[in-house]
């Protein structure tokens, strides 16, 4: 294939990223999981960047996780989202940018059947007047917060104060991109580089000094799967699709992964710890486990931000291999130290994946 026809075939793959005015809705987990992360996308795309992003202790969850476990109806959860979009609207936004993979993908899949059955969409703008008197503008643009991270990731690199790059070898570190199946699986034209090459968190880890390692498993799920976790007897199910994204790729010695799913993160870091305990197997090198970062919190290590302040210690996985691979300062003091400089306590340790 010429290459004119290369570069045509990768443009349909590419998505328009608004540079600034955004509408912020938050996770209703990943505060609880990963709690800094958001406080720091918020702070490097505000503070640092200088956009203006806008939120509301008004919104709410997007009701996603409820609707995919069966347990709404889809015209509940549309009615919730209607109502964010008129909080967008009230605020004077027509950009909105999701947190959630889940919520990214709940607004997208609202508006797209509105597209195909706008009689659906005059019947939930009723929904919500008779709710709370309420109405809404659809937004001109949905992303996800991973997008903008991956707008911005050259003036990030180029405000860098570490990079993923081995200290002592001077080698990019080895990063597998772990992709939520409901930014791109869903509807492919929404996400960067669609379901089949997204590039979203690739694109980061390249552009910090990484090298992505591909892998057989590479888009296999994470394990989560909402029923799958969420119904405690599909549990085993859950852990089985984890457990063979590890064995996959173990062969290729990744240093670190990065994810843009709540869920991801948190069942890939758990789920290490949970297969060591079944198995007595753990992967990453010298027993320690393989690193599981939030795309906000690889760029705040990349940036310098303090790594207690990003909330690291909350991981099961222990980070300190990596920090110090990258060469980013610690104080193992002040570790399990709260804001008020108290003790929060050490967690008990695990049989036999290694912690710091």
């Amino acid at each position: 294939m010429i290459y004119q026809g290369k570069q045509k075939i990768w443009s349909d793959y590419q998505k328009e990223i608004p540079d600034d005015h955004w509408f912020y809705v938050r996770s209703c987990i990943r505060q609880n999981f990963f709690p800094a992360s958001e406080k720091y996308f918020l702070g490097i795309c505000r503070d640092m960047l200088g956009k203006d992003i806008y939120e509301t202790e008004h919104h709410t969850t997007c009701g996603g996780i409820a609707y995919h476990s069966d347990t709404i109806p889809q015209e509940t959860a549309m009615t919730i989202v209607a109502r964010q979009f008129a909080l967008m609207t009230e605020a004077g936004y027509e950009n909105l940018v999701a947190s959630c993979i889940t919520s990214f993908g709940n607004y997208t899949e609202t508006l797209e059947t509105w597209h195909e059955f706008p009689e659906l969409e005059e019947r939930i703008r009723e929904n919500l007047w008779k709710a709370c008197r309420r109405e809404f503008k659809k937004p001109r643009y949905v992303a996800h917060a991973s997008d903008l991270i991956y707008k911005f990731r050259g003036e990030i690199a180029a405000r860098a104060k570490y990079q993923l790059v081995d200290r002592e070898s001077g080698e990019p570190l080895r990063v597998v991109e772990h992709i939520g199946c409901h930014y791109s699986k869903m509807f492919p034209h929404k996400g960067v580089g669609g379901a089949e090459y997204p590039c979203v968190l690739s694109g980061m880890a390249e552009a910090w000094g990484g090298k992505v390692i591909d892998y057989p498993e590479r888009r296999h799920c994470c394990g989560f799967g909402f029923r799958q976790y969420l119904v405690k007897a599909n549990r085993g199910y859950s852990v089985s699709n984890t457990h063979k994204k590890f064995e996959s790729m173990e062969p290729f010695h990744p240093d670190l992964i990065i994810t843009n799913c709540p869920g991801c993160p948190y069942f890939l870091d758990r789920w290490q710890y949970v297969i060591s305990e079944m198995t007595g197997k753990t992967y990453g090198e010298n027993g320690y486990g393989i690193p599981v970062l939030t795309y906000e919190e690889l760029a705040g290590l990349v940036l310098g931000i303090d790594p207690w302040d990003l909330g690291l210690q909350i991981h099961q996985v222990a980070v300190e291999p990596l920090l110090n691979k990258m060469g980013v300062p610690y104080d193992p003091e002040t570790k399990y130290l709260g804001l008020d400089r108290k003790d929060i306590m050490k967690p008990g340790l695990p049989t036999f994946l290694k912690c710091c």
